[in-house]
């Protein structure tokens, strides 16, 4: 939608929506007939609803997917289109909670995830700007600058991935700010448009004979004998197999899920059209960025090169895009001096599951399938996990993943309202600005 812009940073065009929208408008789908009887019912249409119901439709399941609003409406077309390895703990932190041959699987299935997501663009000739960009992820500080080339020159053996460092004399070639302290680039991850990409997959699921029904809540699951009664605003039937793939989204519909997953708003702006030179003279290999800090930024340019899309956390509580943008844009500018005067032409939010492991879910609770819990990796893993509960649903071996079994943890008296994110951001905030 448009803003009535109440802040001299807007355009006067400005719009509170993802700037990937411009060219991806959401999808009009119709409203399709919700059947007595379905094998498979799917709660939620982003990347992990989509790749769940593309396994299950061409494995020869009737599928449907609902969702509360219109297809794609959550992070699926509000991230900043960035696909890593994924994996938040490192190996040996893993290999201390876990031991040490299941942190190597799980690390491994975040590398797998990488390698799938190339593979399945490219095999199913999806149009989405898809590109194998490399990631320059900066250090903030020369204490984790020097983690970084810890990190790199001593890579657990078989988990090894292209990387290099760049030391701050150099970092020009990559990003031209002086903010940094050199940076890793890690040359295999790869950038996206996000509409553009979910609405290839859209395009794919139902060519495959899935139904997508938008704009469709699902009030209820129940068991009902061997198969589930799924409820919505407009209708009910009967499936055999349920999957959940709601994420950040996760809500009062299924309370065990909501309990284990932490809804987090990540903010995200799009600066108004530049010069192709000024964009590529601020990021000259046209990497995608990350940062090093708890409470990350994470950048790129648009894939025409005429915007730099900038996200982070701006506030301690979350708050709305008219506000948040101009907050962005003062971080933003600390890194681009040369941005000063550039306006804001997209302020958007999005919510992302975070999880009290750090680690991406995927199981079955009361026989009702899941796969959530991204922590800011849903494009990559999203779509890897989605794509798993699938294939478990159709009952094959490879459907079994290295999350297989984990506890799935929660804490005592969290209902899914995560109370304490203000004072643990306010931490993890006074952590980026030590030294260390």
């Amino acid at each position: 939608m448009s803003v009535t812009p109440q802040h001299p940073l807007f355009t006067a065009d400005a719009r509170f929506d993802s700037c990937w929208r411009d060219d991806a408008p959401a999808p009009a789908l119709p409203e399709v007939a919700i059947p007595p009887q379905v094998d498979v019912a799917i709660v939620g249409s982003g990347y992990t609803g989509l790749n769940a119901a593309l396994q299950t439709a061409r494995g020869g399941r009737s599928t449907i997917v609902f969702d509360a609003e219109e297809a794609g409406y959550g992070c699926s077309s509000r991230n900043g289109g960035q696909i890593s390895t994924s994996v938040k703990p490192s190996c040996a932190a893993l290999a201390r909670r876990l031991g040490a041959e299941r942190a190597f699987a799980i690390v491994k299935e975040g590398q797998n995830s990488l390698a799938w997501i190339k593979d399945f663009v490219r095999s199913e000739a999806l149009d989405c700007d898809f590109r194998v960009a490399g990631r320059f992820h900066a250090a903030h500080n020369e204490a984790q600058f020097k983690a970084l080339v810890d990190r790199v020159e001593h890579q657990p053996r078989g988990l090894e991935v292209e990387a290099h460092i760049v030391p701050r004399a150099e970092q020009h070639r990559e990003i031209a700010t002086d903010l940094y302290f050199g940076g890793a680039v890690y040359a295999e991850h790869a950038s996206v448009h996000p509409a553009r990409y979910h609405a290839a997959l859209l395009a794919r699921v139902r060519e495959a004979g899935a139904a997508v029904r938008a704009r469709c809540a699902v009030r209820a699951v129940t068991r009902e004998g061997a198969a589930f009664r799924v409820t919505t605003a407009h209708g009910s039937t009967l499936a055999r197999d349920v999957i959940v793939a709601t994420n950040g989204y996760t809500g009062d519909l299924t309370p065990w899920l909501k309990r284990r997953v932490i809804p987090i708003g990540s903010y995200v702006i799009a600066t108004e059209m530049l010069p192709v030179e000024t964009v590529a003279a601020l990021i000259p290999r046209d990497r995608i960025v990350s940062d090093t800090r708890k409470v990350v930024f994470y950048y790129r340019t648009s894939t025409d090169r005429r915007r730099i899309v900038f996200g982070g956390r701006v506030s301690l509580a979350e708050t709305d895009p008219s506000v948040s943008g101009p907050l962005l844009h003062a971080d933003l500018v600390k890194i681009f001096p040369a941005l000063r005067d550039v306006r804001i032409s997209h302020s958007w939010c999005g919510t992302i599951a975070y999880t009290f492991d750090e680690l991406m879910h995927i199981g079955t609770h009361d026989g009702v399938h899941y796969a959530m819990g991204y922590c800011g990796s849903g494009v990559g893993m999203g779509s890897y996990l989605g794509m798993r509960v699938g294939q478990q649903v159709l009952g094959l071996a490879e459907g079994r993943t290295a999350f297989h079994g984990l506890p799935f943890p929660t804490r005592p008296f969290y209902t899914g309202n995560p109370w304490f994110l203000a004072p643990s951001i306010r931490y993890f905030r006074w952590r980026d600005r030590m030294p260390w």
